[in-house]
């Protein structure tokens, strides 16, 4: 069966129900539901812009969610502009950067004809890995930005690779994953049990590596465990059952962000609910009936979700009890969540920043990067958070009391 990945106003708009906005195709021309108009507020935090930067043309109308990534004082860039950056972290100055043209057995041809990079980039012990929308995996130095090794897989990469123990994973669009050898890119496994509805989000969640365990969303509504060194499954829990009439109402991917922490796994799916469960098994500790096609953002005490509709919610990590709401940003169709501190930072459509205070909820300060819509989650390293937009510009914001 072929899947159809749809644009998610099309899925209001046939609905006729109020669910996410697409962050792709002219998303805020198409927009119907209202953005709930930001309310004003006193700022509890101190956010000073350091510096701005557009260094690739970032996710695009791809529909990925592309963020830099950080190792040894440098950022890390791609866009499907085909250039991937290296960016120094305090002040934004290019340190390298290269293009990459589409392949032609050892030629690479320029130009209009670039490579798409839309999966990544990850970053580990030196090894830089970015995905491409034709199924490219490039491998490069982190330092230098020298090339190590090109790889070939299914489909298109639009979500982040994962590294760990040698092994590069890498997630492809037909539901597959890949286990790559870090050294030069031979294929070590691949897991091609899941099975892709016609209909489904666009967007895939980045798989997360845990002491040795592979953890990644699949369009079917389901969560799989994988053995890192072979591929093989350990188990998998279904969070979305994918229950409806019409294909619309069987909607059921695991696109948003994975968290993993104390032996525990938390995940949320669209249509389907939150859960927490025991890492080494899949047994569910709590399940909340929660709709999120952005994941969970984890802290010390509870973890974070953004609902269908773009209103934040803080849950127990212990009993996943809800500590509470915050519906000031509904129908602003939010990014991914990060946490830093006592704050909860995220974007939305209109290139906004908000933090809230983690624990209350309360709006605590506002920027703008842009007027390009915020669907990565923003990068936090220390006091200074990172943030691109789909059109690829980055901020980096100092955040204090």
């Amino acid at each position: 069966m072929k899947r159809i990945a749809i644009l998610l106003s099309l899925v209001v708009a046939m609905s006729g129900c109020a669910t996410i906005k697409g962050w792709f195709n002219n998303a805020k021309k198409e927009n119907i539901q209202p953005p709930t108009p930001l309310a004003e507020f006193t700022p509890t935090l101190t956010v000073q812009k350091v510096w701005d930067a557009h260094p690739t043309s970032g996710a695009g109308e791809s529909g990925a969610r592309v963020a830099p990534v950080y190792a040894d004082g440098k950022l890390f860039v791609a866009g499907v502009d085909g250039d991937v950056a290296a960016l120094d972290a305090g002040s934004g100055r290019t340190v390298w950067s290269k293009r990459f043209g589409q392949r032609h057995g050892f030629i690479l041809h320029h130009g209009q004809n670039s490579v798409r990079w839309a999966g990544g980039p990850a970053v580990d012990g030196g090894l830089l890995v970015v995905g491409g929308l034709e199924g490219e995996v490039q491998a490069l130095d982190a330092a230098s930005g020298a090339d190590r090794w090109h790889a070939q897989v299914s489909s298109e990469v639009i979500a982040a690779p994962a590294i760990a123990d040698g092994i590069v994973v890498v997630r492809t669009d037909d539901g597959r994953l890949f286990g790559l050898n870090a050294a030069d890119g031979s294929r070590r496994w691949v897991y091609d049990r899941s099975t892709v509805p016609a209909l489904s989000l666009r967007g895939n969640a980045a798989p997360r590596i845990v002491d040795g365990v592979v953890y990644a969303g699949e369009d079917n509504g389901k969560l799989v465990a994988l053995r890192l060194r072979d591929g093989n499954v350990m188990w998998e829990q279904t969070l979305s059952p994918g229950e409806g009439r019409t294909e619309l109402a069987r909607l059921q991917d695991l696109d948003g962000g994975i968290a993993v922490a104390d032996g525990v796994v938390y995940a949320a799916g669209y249509q389907g609910m939150t859960a927490a469960l025991i890492a080494d098994s899949g047994r569910p500790l709590w399940t909340h009936p929660l709709s999120s096609y952005t994941g969970v953002a984890l802290a010390a005490t509870r973890i974070y979700v953004i609902d269908a509709d773009s209103e934040v919610w803080a849950l127990d990590l212990r009993t996943g009890a809800s500590d509470w709401k915050q519906a000031g940003l509904k129908y602003r169709w939010l990014g991914e969540a990060s946490t830093m501190g006592n704050a909860v930072v995220m974007g939305d459509m209109h290139g906004w920043v908000h933090w809230l205070s983690a624990g209350d909820g309360k709006f605590a300060a506002r920027v703008r990067l842009s007027k390009d819509p915020i669907q990565a989650a923003p990068l936090v390293v220390g006091d200074t958070v990172y943030v691109e937009d789909v059109d690829g510009e980055i901020g980096a914001y100092r955040v204090g009391k």
